[in-house]
């Protein structure tokens, strides 16, 4: 008997949120904010999130409340 693991259990497979901004812009962000991007439409969106992902379509969710573009910012060594 083979096991079957459901590729949204895959570690590679990120959820990717997409959606518009509170400006109608769309935005295809990770869910904790490794990547992410804003785009002139939702095609170019997903295609963005497909690429990202890994092509998981099934990772992929399109929100319809406001979401923003949150990517935190790295933290610099040496001094500023």
């Amino acid at each position: 008997m083979k096991a079957v693991q459901s590729s949204l259990c895959n570690a590679a497979a990120s959820i990717v949120f997409v959606g518009r901004n509170r400006h109608g812009n769309w935005i295809a962000r990770e869910q904790n904010g490794i990547f992410g991007g804003l785009f002139a439409n939702r095609t170019q969106a997903f295609k963005y999130a497909l690429f990202e992902n890994g092509r998981h379509p099934e990772a992929i969710v399109e929100v319809l409340r406001e979401i923003e573009l949150d990517i935190p910012a790295t933290r610099r060594s040496g001094g500023t």
